[in-house]
């Protein structure tokens, strides 16, 4: 399993989802509260795992690096 590392760039609470920004490649995720491990804000560093979802690749199992 490839563990990529990013930073948030965006988190709703209330709507719960936001974007991950990968460190490497510069793409952005998007992440929705059910693929959480820990909780995130914005600006934390996260490691995290890409899952097909209905749209594109969502970020899954993500943790605070």
């Amino acid at each position: 399993i490839i563990m990529n590392k990013g930073t948030v760039k965006f988190f709703n609470d209330s709507k719960g989802f936001g974007f991950i920004v990968d460190s490497e490649t510069e793409k952005e995720y998007f992440v929705h509260v059910s693929g959480l491990v820990d909780e995130i804000r914005e600006n934390d560093e996260v490691t995290f795992e890409l899952a097909e979802g209905r749209k594109g690749l969502n970020a899954v199992n993500v943790k605070l690096a």
